[in-house]
């Protein structure tokens, strides 16, 4: 199994004073690759109809990051996001940030995280066991 992967261009929102992406931008990294991961994998809208026809959510309940080089604007980021762990009623990603920068052929680790989601039935907001076509689909990136 291979993770999978995102790329996006590092915005000009994305950066702070210093001029380096603010650090809870890198959880909005995160959660695009997670959106993305259904786009590609079951369609453009995949995720809002698990959301509003299935019912079935991914509140974040722990989440980490550690940061290993900046990212500027300009620059792109890669993510890779893999399953670490699926549970019952939840899941863990790990996220691997690339600093990409296409001039120089260079590709720097920026950071790793990790985000557990509980899996959600949004109609009474409480823990529910993993879909048996989701588990097999986050069993790809496993």
């Amino acid at each position: 199994m291979s993770a999978f992967v995102y790329r996006t261009p590092v915005r000009f929102a994305d950066v702070d004073h210093a001029g380096i992406v603010y650090y809870p931008v890198f959880f909005d990294y995160f959660h695009q690759t997670f959106e993305e991961f259904f786009r590609e994998r079951l369609g453009a809208d995949a995720y809002v109809k698990l959301l509003d026809e299935d019912r079935i959510g991914f509140p974040a309940v722990a989440s980490s990051c550690e940061y290993k080089a900046p990212l500027r604007f300009g620059e792109s980021v890669e993510i890779e996001m893999s399953a670490e762990r699926i549970g019952t009623k939840s899941i863990t990603f790990r996220y691997c940030a690339y600093r990409i920068r296409e001039s120089e052929s260079e590709r720097v680790l920026s950071a790793e995280g990790q985000v557990t989601v509980a899996v959600v039935d949004l109609a009474k907001f409480a823990a529910t066991p993993v879909p048996e076509a989701l588990r097999g689909l986050f069993a790809t990136i496993a």
